[in-house]
């Protein structure tokens, strides 16, 4: 791939990204940017080969494809950093990705159309397991974004994980499931290992096999088609130990909890878009 890309925000999001383009050598490094207000913040990119730097509009003079990684609050901030160094680019060609939760496509160009360049946009919402190439990442893009452009996109991200195009209207829902899912998921696998140390197993044994069990578990519900409940049965013997186990989970009411957190940041990246 000949054009250059950039990250505007280098943070846990855009590291990870960037992880799992490198995981599977699909961009030359030589020819990625990253813009953060602090240089020591940005070491790590430098390290692997990046060019960083603190003007967000040497980024968009140098790059045609641009992450957006920056938090929603400060979104239009980052984007009249560009104005102080971006030269008059005049007709020149911007593909923005935002990663920034509850900021919408209409919202996103209202912010980019100050910035002297033709523009379109894709809306995005990865997660972190992208790092590892387990990651899922949903994207929906404008109307002015053309078929090679979303497989120039998909084709960037093929080391992540999953991509998968979706409408907008799934982005505030479906997408926070997936991103936020894994924070939910690794207090999952805490707390199971933590059942098995009371136990008396060792901490590092009790997290390393209770993690192996969670992407197992996952790899069974996508290869078998089969759905979750029924491979829940499958596993509980009459009256044996796991349906004493499941018991004491709906006694906790852990599915309730669960479908209530989805739902909490669900409603808090909706209050997030309004500001």
């Amino acid at each position: 791939m000949s054009f250059n890309l950039g990250f505007i925000g280098g943070g846990n999001m855009s590291t990870a990204i960037f992880k799992g383009i490198q995981k599977n050598d699909n961009h030359p490094v030589s020819k990625i940017w990253v813009a953060g207000p602090r240089l020591n913040s940005l070491q790590h990119w430098k390290e692997s080969g990046a060019n960083v730097t603190t003007k967000n509009g040497e980024l968009v003079n140098n790059c045609d494809v641009i992450f957006i990684g920056v938090k929603p609050g400060v979104l239009n901030e980052a984007l009249m950093n560009c104005l102080d160094s971006l030269s008059v680019l005049g007709a020149k060609n911007v593909l923005f990705i935002s990663m920034l939760v509850g900021i919408n496509i209409e919202y996103l160009h209202k912010a980019i159309k100050r910035l002297p360049v033709q523009s379109s946009v894709i809306r995005i919402l990865p997660n972190t397991p992208m790092a590892v190439g387990a990651g899922s990442c949903l994207y929906t893009p404008d109307i002015n974004v053309t078929q090679e452009q979303c497989t120039l996109f998909e084709k960037l991200l093929e080391g992540c994980g999953v991509c998968e195009k979706v409408s907008e209207t799934l982005m505030d829902s479906l997408g926070i499931l997936t991103g936020c899912g894994p924070a939910f998921m690794y207090i999952v696998i805490e707390a199971l290992a933590d059942g098995a140390v009371k136990q008396g197993v060792p901490r590092a044994i009790a997290l390393r096999h209770a993690a192996q069990m969670m992407v197992g578990s996952g790899e069974m519900v996508l290869q078998t088609g089969k759905h979750p409940g029924t491979l829940k049965d499958e596993v509980c013997s009459p009256g044996g130990c796991t349906i004493c186990g499941v018991t004491a989970l709906e006694n906790g009411k852990l599915r309730a909890t669960l479908i209530s957190a989805v739902e909490a940041a669900v409603l808090k990246g909706k209050e997030m878009g309004k500001k």
